[in-house]
């Protein structure tokens, strides 16, 4: 019974500080910024309204054009299926709203599949592989980019954090939500992480 309730207790700890921990780990890590010379810059996806990128996703975007017109990197490749009630891919979106701001169509790569970070990355890297492309710069929110740099690192890209720098939130309550939930996320994929057959499977926005 002794033995039951030790373990209770420390499954009990283990499940109040591992988010704790990471919450703070999200936030310190959404603070630095790796940028350095690429092969290309993967933008993670992100919602998309009416054939039009949302801020959230526009940040992102407009972060990867500046990153191409300062010559940073040389491609980008933009991540995201079609979500539900849209007709245009996530990554669709971002190629045409790129294109808009003068981004040559020959440096642009589209991964239009995923539905998922795990997935953004994996994708990418493989058409990155097809490309001849061999270095990347993640490019996301801030709170995003501590899981992103590790998903990355798991399934062997060689990729730096760029993190935006002008997100947008409606709210205090708002980029509150969006720690939490990335909180979450981080925690989840971190108990995944010892999953090997499984963890790619299944991820989180």
């Amino acid at each position: 019974m002794r033995f039951l309730v030790k373990l209770f207790l420390l499954f009990t700890a283990f499940a109040v500080l591992l988010p704790s921990f990471l919450m703070w780990r999200v936030v310190n890590f959404s603070e630095k910024d790796f940028t350095q010379p690429a092969d290309a810059a993967i933008v993670l996806g992100a919602g998309v309204f009416r054939g039009r990128p949302s801020p959230v996703l526009r940040s992102r975007i407009d972060h990867a054009v500046g990153l191409y017109n300062d010559g940073v990197v040389d491609k980008i490749i933009f991540t995201g299926g079609i979500g539900r009630n849209d007709t245009l891919s996530e990554a669709e979106v971002s190629a045409n709203y790129a294109e808009s701001r003068g981004v040559s169509p020959a440096d642009i790569l589209l991964e239009d599949k995923s539905t998922s970070t795990i997935e953004n990355l994996r994708f990418a890297g493989e058409i990155g592989e097809a490309a001849g492309l061999d270095s990347y710069l993640i490019v996301s929110t801030p709170y995003h980019m501590l899981r992103a740099t590790w998903i990355a690192n798991d399934i062997g890209l060689e990729a730096s954090s760029s993190p935006t720098q002008t997100t947008r939130w409606r709210s205090d309550q708002t980029r509150r939500a969006a720690l939490v939930q990335e909180t979450l996320s981080i925690s989840l994929y971190s108990m995944r992480r010892f999953l090997p057959a499984t963890f790619l499977t299944t991820g989180q926005r």
